[in-house]
């Protein structure tokens, strides 16, 4: 019998190669740029609070720890990589594979690859010229850039104010541009409404062959970003969409360790409400912050999709050597 008939792999020897060529090309640009590329635990006495984002949890058995020991697979490097920003270490980048738990599909699989990188003294808008030309560097394109705020891209293709628009103006445009099930749908947030709209209906009319970055997104949206005061106030965030595919996903980082214990334990109170798992917050990145994060951009970019507009795969499976139904 043939195994490789029997139970071959799915990204072809070509989709290999391709996936060879664009991490060197990465590597090239980096060394080009100065930065450093680092490694960092897979595995963490600590899981991201987010109640978006679900952990891979796993247990250590050995020397030191009779009970054994939970640990969690990392959802992205950004905590450890802070770490280092915070004890000298100047501009870094990481190329790995991470975990997350519930995630599957067209887009998704729980095991992926992604590049963090973060640089100190960079503005988040510094940060997507960045991005910009390291994907124009790696595709060997001269791809257009078209930058908008999160605010003028709800206005552009719905005509709403994300920032003061009610559930019920939410639901009712939905429901006018043919949202499928929008009218029973019962979403607790206007920020699920927001995603929903901008999944179902902004994206897919995204253009074609643009780099489009949205920035500067509600504060209530703000994850491990800063918030700019102001009224509204506003979450110095950025997301890159390529062919109306989310690629990249950066942030003015966050550096006050109050207010990110603060995002911490307001996650675990909605982590709670929702009966998720209650994860033990990172407080080694907690002690980072205390001892201070020099003022920084940083950004994480996910290479499997990247690699699916490099070879016109419209799904990640195909760019993956083994994906998770044949792990």
């Amino acid at each position: 019998m043939n195994w490789q008939n029997t139970w071959p792999k799915v990204a072809t020897i070509e989709i290999l190669h391709a996936r060879a060529a664009m991490l060197a090309k990465i590597r090239q640009f980096f060394a080009q740029a100065q930065v450093l590329e680092v490694e960092t635990p897979h595995c963490s006495n600590a899981a991201t609070t987010d109640p978006a984002i679900y952990s891979m949890q796993t247990s250590f058995w050995g020397p030191g720890y009779p009970d054994g020991l939970t640990l969690y697979l990392h959802t992205s490097p950004e905590f450890a990589m802070k770490r280092l920003l915070a004890s000298g270490v100047e501009s870094i980048y990481q190329i790995c594979k991470v975990y997350r738990n519930c995630e599957l599909g067209k887009l998704h699989n729980p095991e992926f690859s992604l590049l963090e990188w973060y640089r100190p003294h960079f503005s988040y808008q510094q940060l997507m010229v960045e991005v910009a030309t390291l994907i124009n560097y790696v595709t060997k394109r001269n791809l257009s850039t078209q930058y908008l705020s999160y605010s003028e891209l709800f206005h552009n293709y719905l005509q709403l104010d994300p920032h003061f628009s009610s559930i019920e103006q939410l639901t009712s445009k939905a429901v006018s541009v043919g949202i499928a099930g929008a009218q029973s749908l019962e979403l607790p947030t206007v920020d699920a409404w927001l995603d929903l709209l901008l999944t179902h209906h902004i994206e897919p009319s995204l253009p074609k062959d643009t780099l489009v970055f949205i920035y500067d997104y509600p504060a209530s949206q703000a994850s491990l970003a800063q918030i700019r005061p102001g009224s509204p106030p506003l979450a110095e965030r950025f997301e890159l969409y390529l062919d109306g595919m989310e690629l990249a996903n950066g942030f003015q980082e966050l550096r006050d360790v109050t207010e990110q214990y603060r995002r911490f334990n307001n996650d675990i109170i909605m982590r709670k409400k929702y009966d998720l798992p209650v994860v033990p917050m990172d407080k080694h990145l907690l002690a980072a912050l205390e001892a201070g994060l020099p003022p920084c951009a940083g950004v994480a970019l996910g290479l499997d999709r990247l690699l699916m507009w490099l070879v016109g795969a419209p799904s990640i499976d195909q760019v993956l050597t083994f994906p998770l139904a044949r792990a």
